[in-house]
């Protein structure tokens, strides 16, 4: 089949974790033997910045990691000519109202293809009226990552159908790998707009404090008091990493920590967004501040543990490196139930069921 995606952005990842996602989907349909097209707007927010700080060798490494992908650079797309073989076409919520309506009016004109409006983030709850701009009258349903999110669209109004697709590890990429354990602690998450500001205090930089333990932490759009911060309790600051390159820096920890922000834990229970996905997938023992697993994705205390507040966290993590035994216990319980459930070839399995469903 004929896929068509249209995402902000899949060749920059700098503060844009659904590139992580969209490009494991797409590997798994080419090594299925489908066709598949992205297309992405030219100067797109994310890859404005990550060509602004680090130039073009993140997009020379991204060809490198992923020779089987490549993305259609676009300022006015020509609709007509690029969906006239499509079979499946996915939108993505991080697209331009105004492209999502000229989507949809292409599939009520033609009713050639199957059209899927996806939806990876809180907006539905953090920003209602910004949602409501996007007309989603002639797509076929939405592709939501939580039930809970799932179940916004439906009470909305905004979709007559939806089915919850979560994300999931492209374990072509995040696997174990060997590594030095140069450090105890690795933290990988962006700044995200004060979302979980007290949360990483409490949950990352006091106990790390406190222990004394050696930790780094990768990501953007960090405050320059939060960067004092983190250099105030000994952690050492590397800003971004593409996301390709995350199993390598894992692979130099003892373990990792998880920490939601806060719509999901407030607004959202279900969802853990795509970081502990990938996490278990390389096989490091992982310490999560509290989300609500309302679906059941995984086992929480034999998947990953769980920290309800800063002096649990420290417990937790002064017995995983204590016991190295438990701490492997966990990291290959963890790495069984990724693999088991939670790669991007279920959610392709998912996607065609979906699909087949709807050609009944």
């Amino acid at each position: 089949m004929n896929f068509v995606f249209f995402y902000h952005s899949l060749l920059s990842d700098w503060n844009h974790g659904n590139a992580h996602f969209l490009r494991g989907i797409a590997t798994e349909l080419l090594d299925r033997g489908h066709d598949v097209k992205v297309y992405e707007p030219a100067n797109g927010w994310s890859l404005a910045h990550l060509r602004a700080e680090h130039g073009e060798a993140p997009l020379i490494a991204f060809a490198r990691a992923y020779p089987q992908l490549s993305a259609n650079l676009y300022e006015r797309p020509d609709l007509e000519k690029i969906l006239a073989d499509a079979d499946i076409v996915v939108v993505h919520e991080w697209n331009d109202p105004e492209l999502v309506a000229r989507i949809g009016t292409e599939r009520q004109r033609s009713g050639r293809f199957t059209l899927f409006f996806h939806d990876t983030h809180h907006r539905s709850v953090t920003a209602r009226q910004k949602m409501e701009t996007y007309d989603l009258r002639y797509y076929d349903g939405v592709l939501a990552y939580g039930r809970s999110l799932t179940e916004t669209y439906l009470k909305a109004g905004w979709t007559r159908r939806a089915w919850t697709w979560h994300e999931a590890a492209d374990i072509r990429v995040f696997h174990p790998m060997p590594g030095a354990k140069t450090e105890d602690i690795i933290w990988i998450g962006n700044w995200g707009d004060d979302e979980r500001a007290a949360e990483l205090s409490e949950y990352l930089i006091e106990p790390v404090k406190k222990l004394g333990l050696r930790a780094v932490v990768h990501g953007v759009r960090y405050p320059g008091d939060v960067r004092t911060a983190l250099a105030n309790a000994g952690i050492e600051y590397r800003g971004w990493i593409a996301n390709f390159d995350v199993p390598s820096a894992l692979a130099t920890a003892r373990l990792t920590l998880h920490v939601p922000r806060r719509p999901y834990v407030q607004a959202l229970p279900g969802i853990p967004t795509i970081r502990p996905f990938e996490a278990m997938a390389c096989g490091i023992p992982l310490v999560s501040a509290f989300w609500d697993d309302a679906e059941g994705l995984f086992s929480a205390g034999r998947d990953y543990l769980v920290a309800r507040n800063g002096e649990e966290m420290r417990k937790h993590l002064c017995t995983l490196l204590e016991d190295a035994g438990l701490a492997a216990d966990l990291a290959a319980q963890g790495f069984e139930t990724i693999r088991s459930r939670h790669t991007c070839a279920h959610r392709v399995d998912e996607l065609l069921e979906i699909h087949a469903a709807l050609a009944i």
